[in-house]
């Protein structure tokens, strides 16, 4: 008796520990992307990425089924040219917000399968080196938009 009750508190706290582990520390907040015109191959995904637990992580993969290819990308200066360029790994640090934004870090796709339109969303998946996969939906906003629902000529 006292060892099926003994099992029975271990199984229990087997099922807390593994819940506790499934509650991603990480939370991508506003994702979004532009609207693209028919034919484009390219376009890019913005968020925020809050880190609310007490260690360093890393966005170190993405992907979605509408493109082909899914990167993390920063713009650079390159002697007074914009620049896009892969990066290998986006740090994502306690209490300090990882913002994706035009002209910024963002995820780049390529190989679109289809064009990106208004009101569209879509799924994409967020590889983290400590908090492993995050599944999110993204949504479209209109081709030029600067944030999720921002009015033009506001700063995002």
């Amino acid at each position: 008796m006292l060892r099926s009750i003994a099992l029975a508190a271990l199984l229990v706290l087997a099922s807390v520990a593994g819940a506790a582990a499934q509650t991603p520390s990480i939370e991508a907040d506003h994702v979004w992307a532009r609207a693209t015109p028919g034919g484009a191959k390219t376009a890019a995904i913005y968020m925020t990425l809050v880190n609310k637990g007490s260690a360093d992580d890393r966005l170190v993969s993405v992907s979605t089924p509408i493109a082909g290819v899914a990167e993390v990308h920063a713009t650079i200066t390159d002697n007074g040219v914009m620049r896009m360029r892969p990066v290998e790994a986006l740090d994502v640090t306690p209490g300090t917000p990882a913002v994706l934004k035009p002209g910024g870090y963002h995820v780049m796709l390529m190989e679109l399968k289809g064009p990106l339109v208004t009101g569209q969303s879509f799924a994409v998946s967020l590889t983290f080196e400590k908090a492993g996969r995050i599944d999110v939906t993204a949504t479209v906003e209109k081709a030029g938009a600067m944030g999720p629902g921002a009015m033009p000529g506001m700063k995002m």
